[in-house]
């Protein structure tokens, strides 16, 4: 009856490794941090497993056999193999990328996005591409599935498979036409209340934050119409009466990428005076992509983008909705 195979150990070929190229217990031990005892022990280990003595003293050092010396480049070849196979991924260089990067945000910080990104990939990752898509998609399993690489905006679902970074925070400010009633003289929590409003909600509520915060004061706004999109209720706040709440950067923060739009349709931004919740924008991704180099490259690129002034775009939304 056969005996059964010697479990394979990773370990014997390291430790095999380091007997054959130092000759010596003592020394092997050293260069594997171990004790000498221990690698006597090991030695002896692969002497019963490979039915040959290795190392046999010769004086008072110790010798190869000729087994010992057929397995030398070998043992190295292996455990060079193993150093490779299990160190960290090597970095990658954005230069050889050959990628389609799927995101999935709101319509504002898309455009918000979109141009930071485009510049970065043209100026860092030429061979790379992006395809930003509209909130459609449940996050979570859209990010398990591979189906999108990140998520970006307010990160409001709860997956514990999910890594979720803070990216900016922002302050919500009222947005008007020139000339509008607001923008003339102070603006109060009563004023604000009388004006119509544009709300935006991809599942048409009416009330959010603001409606919370007059209401401490016993006040009510009217909401005329609710959109979808906040480029589009800023188009509509840049043609009519109604009042439009867009995000900006907190007081003493850099100027932030997604109040731009904003700025190039002409619309006058008001401090609004209650005290509102700050927006928080992320991103999320699934856990297996966080050690791999691109997708690494990926989320550096966003957090570039929306936390960089300049990262604004240069087409602005006036071009896109109204076009020479």
């Amino acid at each position: 009856m056969s005996s059964p195979d010697p479990v394979i150990d990773a370990n014997l070929a390291i430790a095999l490794d380091a007997l054959l190229a130092e000759h010596s217990v003592t020394r092997a031990a050293a260069r594997l941090h171990t004790s000498p005892a221990a690698m006597s022990r090991t030695l002896a280990r692969l002497r019963r497993i490979l039915q040959d003595p290795l190392l046999v003293r010769a004086g008072q050092t110790m010798v190869p056999t000729p087994r010992a010396q057929a397995l030398r480049e070998e043992a190295a070849a292996v455990v060079r193999s193993l150093g490779a196979l299990l160190s960290p991924g090597a970095s990658v260089d954005p230069a050889g990328l050959r990628s389609t990067f799927t995101l999935q945000a709101a319509d504002l910080v898309g455009a918000a996005l979109a141009p930071g990104l485009l510049r970065l990939a043209q100026r860092e990752a030429p061979g790379v591409s992006f395809r930003i898509r509209a909130e459609e998609l449940e996050a979570g399993p859209a990010l398990r599935d591979g189906r999108i690489d990140l998520e970006i905006g307010s990160i409001d679902h709860v997956d514990p498979e999910t890594q979720v970074e803070e990216l900016v925070s922002l302050r919500m400010v009222a947005a008007v036409r020139p000339g509008h009633p607001l923008a003339e003289g102070p603006l109060t929590p009563a004023r604000l209340a009388a004006a119509q409003h544009v709300a935006v909600s991809r599942r048409g509520r009416f009330t959010g934050p603001l409606d919370t915060a007059l209401a401490e004061q016993n006040l009510h706004r009217r909401v005329s119409v609710v959109l979808p999109s906040h480029l589009a209720a800023m188009a509509l706040a840049a043609r009519s009466d109604v009042v439009c709440l867009v995000p900006a950067a907190l007081p003493g923060a850099a100027p932030s990428p997604l109040t731009h739009d904003a700025g190039a349709l002409g619309l006058h931004l008001l401090d609004i005076p209650l005290a509102l919740p700050p927006l928080t924008i992320g991103m999320a991704w699934h856990p297996r992509h966080t050690a791999d180099g691109a997708h690494r490259w990926l989320r550096d690129a966003v957090r570039r983008t929306l936390r960089t002034p300049t990262a604004a775009s240069e087409i602005t939304v006036a071009d896109a909705i109204d076009p020479e």
